[in-house]
């Protein structure tokens, strides 16, 4: 099933038994990783990517890959690129932090009301970026184009979809075939970011705390004081297999590259 699924979105990389990572691909509608658990009477999706069509792509997988519904959809922080696919698991229950919810509800709205209202802004944009490509190829451009081509496709039915249950500390799930630990250490990345961790498999969802072979985000929000105690804190957990917020699957060993990157801020 895996060797035949295809899309433009995302590679999909099976980690362990009943535990997929969704790895984005350049110039798609995904731009952050995402991913599921199969949790045996349940399944359990971590993040829903940057647009609708994306999340379309990895429900799709998901049902067919584990038979059943989506039950959980988490939210690993508030960030576009993690929860703007929320709208396409509308019957399942969407969880995130208090604070992603609070950040989720205070911030969106404005910034997709603006981009709604300038869908010909962005066209003409995209548009002046075809012209420059025509003039000479970079691959970095073409990609920008797909890119802000999904957005565009994205945008006039686009919906946010707030979480629907919230947590502060942990959560865990229960499934006949395995279970999963869901938690937060504060903010490191964003105000608040949260890992999933499958103990039986030793794998982790790290969200955005983990950046594979690319340069980790910071933004305004950003501590990167707070972000290395975390990571060391995660260092110290049974973690063989890590699924980052962007970037290939990685391991422990990478919690240190994101670490050495940070101390140099």
């Amino acid at each position: 099933m895996l060797e035949k699924f295809q899309s433009k979105h995302f590679t999909l990389e099976k980690v362990r038994d009943g535990i997929y990572a969704a790895i984005a691909k350049e110039g798609g509608g995904a731009v952050g990783n995402a991913g599921f658990v199969d949790l045996g009477c349940q399944t359990l999706v971590f993040d829903t990517f940057n647009t609708q069509q994306a999340a379309e792509d990895l429900n799709k997988i998901a049902v067919q890959v584990t038979n059943q519904p989506v039950t959980w959809v988490i939210n690993s922080h508030w960030h576009g690129d993690h929860i703007r696919g929320n709208q396409v698991f509308k019957e399942s229950t969407i969880i995130s932090s208090q604070t992603t919810y609070e950040k989720m509800k205070d911030l969106h709205p404005a910034r997709i009301d603006k981009q709604k209202s300038d869908i010909q802004g962005l066209k003409n944009y995209i548009q002046s970026l075809k012209l420059k490509l025509g003039e000479a190829y970079d691959e970095k451009l073409q990609q920008q184009i797909h890119f802000l081509g999904e957005m565009e496709v994205s945008l006039p039915t686009l919906e946010l979809m707030l979480p629907k249950q919230t947590f502060t500390d942990e959560l865990t799930f229960t499934g006949t075939e395995r279970s999963a630990q869901l938690f937060t250490l504060g903010g490191g990345h964003s105000h608040c970011d949260a890992v999933l961790y499958i103990p039986e498999e030793k794998v982790a969802f790290m969200g955005d705390l983990l950046f594979v072979n690319s340069k980790p985000s910071l933004f305004e929000e950003s501590n990167p004081d707070k972000w290395i105690q975390i990571l060391r804190k995660l260092e110290e957990m049974d973690i063989e297999t890590a699924i980052p917020g962007h970037g290939p699957v990685g391991t422990k060993r990478d919690f240190q590259l994101v670490i050495e990157y940070l101390e140099k801020q």
